[in-house]
């Protein structure tokens, strides 16, 4: 049986209903916003140095212009503040954000709960198409190569998982994981042949250290696309929030509504694609924020699109933040890689969802 997203949008309510709806998703964003600030504030105070949150603000307001503060810090903190910990803390949010919007998105468009870029292969077809550029040195485009390999990657590999696990017009959760799965494998042989046959070893190993996800190394000037293709990909998503509902009725009922599915969902894989290759180009795969936010913040917001994909993406910026101050302090001076942790987070929550859907399926009848 084909795999629904739980949460689906629920029939017509009451202008009462809908007042209350509208008063519970602020009180939800506002909560996540302040979680948001408190999260960066934090992720930009803990480390190696640590600095007061009040010497936070001070550093960041004053960097913005605002002079309202007495200047107690070194010059030392502000470096480590402004140019150390702030690109990596806006790298995590947006990350964060995008990979949960990501795979949002890709659990309505191929109505399965069990959808997101690293189960689907799709990380690992940016992964390899970023790797690839690295090893032979392609520069086409110029310091854009990196991210439209990743693209070009990511998006030949979801079109393959996709025409692989859709058999008689149906993909179950099963075929879908499994082709995920299968084809992910494949890709990350390769990358890994790439890796081994190339002759310059320390570029090999700064590139595995990469394969397993972190945030470490970006910079201001490397930031900007990421962000740019976040932004974008969230706007456009919002815009379609009501086609994304209605495919989660099913292909017939949206056809019956005026989509047309085929057209709208190949738009939307280019459109994810970009998102999730700009977003490996520069952190690396990050396994499960795709899988885990979405459902998660369904549990308070339901299945409309219009609440879930902000809800998500400001969760997924908290979540993934975490996950980095995490992977700073909790081996160190030894930084574990934040996509080792996502993973070990995701592991268990992916298992869990299987085994619901097997008792669901069971609950109906379906072998």
């Amino acid at each position: 049986m084909t795999g629904t997203v739980t949460g689906a949008p629920a029939g017509p309510v009451s202008a009462k209903g809908r007042e209350e709806g509208r008063t519970a998703m602020t009180g939800v964003l506002l909560v996540l916003a302040v979680l948001l600030v408190a999260s960066a504030t934090a992720g930009l105070a803990i480390g190696s140095v640590r600095v007061p949150p009040g010497q936070v603000w001070g550093i960041v307001t004053h960097a913005l212009g605002a002079d309202w503060t007495r200047q107690d810090w070194s010059g030392a903190r502000e470096t480590i503040v402004l140019d150390v910990r702030a690109p990596r803390v806006l790298l995590g949010a947006v990350t964060g954000a995008g990979l949960a919007v990501v795979g949002t998105a890709l659990q309505a468009l191929v109505r399965n709960p069990l959808a997101e870029p690293y189960l689907l292969g799709v990380s690992s077809g940016a992964s390899l198409g970023a790797v690839a550029v690295i090893v032979f040195g392609v520069s086409v485009v110029g310091p854009l190569s990196l991210s439209a390999a990743a693209f070009a990657g990511a998006l030949g590999a979801l079109l393959l998982v996709y025409s692989t696990a859709r058999t008689g017009g149906r993909i179950t959760s099963t075929r879908l994981v499994l082709s995920g799965v299968a084809i992910a494998s494949v890709l990350t042989a390769v990358l890994n042949l790439l890796l081994l046959t190339t002759d310059r070893g320390n570029e090999a190993r700064a590139v595995l250290a990469w394969t397993l996800g972190g945030l470490g190394g970006v910079n201001w000037d490397t930031l900007w696309l990421p962000g740019l293709a976040v932004l974008l990909g969230i706007g456009v998503l919002l815009v379609q929030a009501r086609n994304l509902n209605l495919l989660l009725a099913g292909e017939e009922a949206a056809t019956t509504m005026g989509l047309d599915v085929a057209r709208f969902r190949a738009r939307m894989f280019v459109l994810l694609s970009l998102v999730t290759g700009a977003l490996v180009a520069a952190a690396g795969p990050i396994g499960f924020v795709g899988l885990m936010l979405p459902h998660i913040v369904r549990l308070f917001v339901g299945g409309e699109h219009r609440r879930v994909l902000p809800t998500a993406a400001l969760a997924g910026a908290v979540f993934l933040i975490w996950a980095d101050i995490a992977a700073r302090t909790v081996a160190a001076p030894l930084e574990i890689p934040v996509g080792v942790l996502t993973a070990l987070c995701g592991g268990p929550f992916f298992l869990w969802l299987m085994r619901r859907d097997a008792r669901r399926n069971t609950d109906r009848g379906v072998a």
